[in-house]
């Protein structure tokens, strides 16, 4: 027996290979990015990044129309992007297997919302499957995509972070075999989803439901543990993990199948007991339909619709016990806040924005920290690709001494994934906003994955790269500058210039991340500081480098400390000493 210790991400990637796929298509997003990582070790399944989630779903169904079994994986807010087509597809139906992985957030720890990516489910008629560990992950997405060709049917495969990132055993499968190979198929009025196809569709999707409910109450994946005969907890998930520990006596149905809900199974359960818990994540998703049948419930009474569930909240909201805790320190810590990277190349940017008191209309990366103390540059944030629309918006309202203040950033995965129709209308409907792109030629908060302007693709080959200087100038910007992010002086006089403007402009801050592997050679040796030059003005600290310390008993003021561990050489910190206090490692600095 063939046995592994998998994460919920690595799993499904292993289930995708066992299943036959043949396509595997994403836009990396904190918790599903690893998904498409783990198929790169696949050389049956062709794994790529797309530019956005949307184009991801399409490029897959275009291979499932060609009979092939196709995955697609993001995170919750992915699925926005990624809706039309989805809906859509839920009416033409699959001839090969499709399967959408989505991740969701809960507790947001890298995510701008917390949606419940169950109502999507809903809302587009598609059969979603819920995983409680790594082994049902693999065993899910293999069924997936077994009923999505049974059913002809998308099929929703959700996760969420712990899911996503806890490891438990997994025992592997074989691959299948003998699949068909992909083939063109004509069928417009499967296919075309004009109004007079679309009608005949809709009435599929309805039956198509109504023959998943049935079909799932005989399946081993909705399954009732008999225990208690006086409590019952209908839940799935990983919440079905926390219920099994927090109630350990009482009776579970633990779905598999979320929606369409196997209403008969739930009411023959539900009829049984006197109390009855429903036990989910985020939103009474399962509970209102439990409801719906006419049974009296414990639920979102009694745990939050916010944040994660923890076998501590669960306690504490079902049986009134205090949550325990795992430690206590003996004296107050400082705060730890996320910081960007020493040396990055978003810091004098956010460091000139703040000068210049720009309204900045931020967006979703690395450079989202660009709001913290002391760089405090980033007055708003939505979702990927609203820095543009968002600063188009402001500059054509505001009065004409505020239009100039307007400056929106973006990075260049983002500006790719759905800034440039920001762009476009910027320039067709005459914003004379500025915009900057953060070039750090990678997408770099999810892990520092390729994309088409890195001029890498997700397997490292080298790739056609986008020009972004000439992709602003061909939707009509006349005005794109380049400019070296860690030249303070240079950044700042150029943004200046562009936001005094009368028109529509573009800088493009280019500057590699730090820890991209292909472009270490960018490091310089650490720079330290000469105690006998440094005056303890505190200058240095404005850009909030981790590599800065203060020591208060150092010098008659105190004196900064370069850590040159973390030191990378950038020289941001040297450009803003007036007293020549920082040198290169060798060069006589002290520290």
């Amino acid at each position: 027996m063939n046995r592994k210790m998998l994460s919920g991400n690595e799993a499904i990637a292993r289930g995708a290979f066992e299943a036959g796929v043949r396509l595997a298509v994403a836009y990396p997003g904190t918790p599903s990015t690893e998904i498409l990582e783990n198929c790169t070790q696949y050389p049956s399944i062709d794994a790529s990044w797309a530019p956005n989630e949307k184009v991801s779903l399409e490029v897959a169904i275009g291979a499932c129309f060609g009979g092939a079994r196709s995955l697609v994986a993001m995170k919750h807010v992915g699925v926005n992007v990624a809706a039309d087509p989805l809906f859509t597809l839920s009416y033409t139906g699959v001839v090969g297997g499709l399967v959408l992985a989505v991740a969701d957030d809960p507790e947001m720890h890298s995510s701008q919302n917390e949606q419940d990516s169950r109502h999507y489910a809903r809302a587009a008629k598609v059969p979603l499957f819920e995983p409680a560990d790594s082994q049902e992950a693999l065993e899910f997405t293999r069924l997936a995509f077994a009923a999505s060709e049974q059913f002809d049917t998308p099929i929703l495969l959700r996760t969420t972070t712990r899911i996503a990132h806890s490891k438990s055993i997994v025992t592997l499968g074989e691959p299948l075999t003998g699949l068909p190979q992909p083939a063109l198929r004509k069928d417009p009025p499967k296919f075309v989803m004009l109004p007079g196809n679309a009608r005949k569709r809709h009435l599929v999707v309805e039956e198509r439901l109504q023959r998943m409910a049935d079909w799932a109450c005989s399946q081993p994946f909705n399954r009732i543990e008999e225990r208690s005969d006086e409590v019952g907890v209908i839940t799935a998930g990983v919440a079905y993990q926390y219920a099994r520990e927090v109630l350990p006596e009482a009776s579970v149905l633990k779905l598999g199948q979320v929606y369409p809900l196997p209403l008969a199974l739930v009411r023959d359960f539900a009829t049984r007991f006197k109390t009855l818990y429903v036990i989910e994540e985020l939103e009474p998703f399962i509970e209102e339909q439990v409801r719906a049948l006419g049974f009296d419930v414990i639920g979102k009474d009694r745990l939050s619709l916010c944040g994660e569930l923890t076998p501590g909240r669960l306690r504490q909201g079902l049986l009134n016990q205090p949550i325990a805790t795992a430690f206590s320190a003996g004296e107050d810590l400082p705060q730890r806040p996320p910081n960007l990277c020493p040396g990055c190349p978003h810091r004098g940017v956010f460091y000139a924005l703040n000068r210049l008191k720009a309204f900045v209309t931020g967006d979703i990366g690395c450079y989202t920290l660009g709001f913290m103390p002391p760089l405090s540059a980033m007055d708003t944030c939505v979702c990927m690709g609203a820095s543009v629309g968002n600063a188009a918006g402001l500059n054509r309202v505001l009065p004409a001494e505020d239009k100039q203040k307007v400056v929106g950033v973006i990075g260049d995965s983002t500006f790719l994934h759905t800034g440039i129709n920001g762009l476009m209308d910027m320039v067709y409907n005459g914003s004379t906003a500025t915009l900057v792109i953060l070039d750090n030629r990678i997408t770099a908060m999810t892990g520092r994955q390729e994309n088409p302007a890195s001029g890498y693709t997700l397997a490292g080959v080298s790739s056609k790269e986008v020009d972004l200087e000439q992709l602003c100038r061909s939707v009509g910007v006349e005005h794109v500058r380049l400019v070296d992010p860690w030249d303070l002086q240079g950044t700042e006089t150029v943004i200046r210039e562009e936001m005094a403007r009368p028109a529509p402009s573009v800088v493009i801050a280019r500057g590699p991340c730090v820890l991209i592997k292909r472009d270490v050679g960018q490091r310089k040796p650490p720079l330290l500081i000469d105690e006998g030059r440094c005056t303890g003005c505190k200058a240095c600290l404005k850009i909030g480098c981790p590599a800065i310390s203060w020591q208060a008993d150092k010098g008659e003021r105190g004196q900064a400390v370069v850590d040159t561990l973390l030191c990378v050489g950038c020289g941001i910190c040297a450009q803003l000493c007036r007293f020549d206090a920082f040198s290169l490692a060798g060069e006589g600095g002290t520290n």
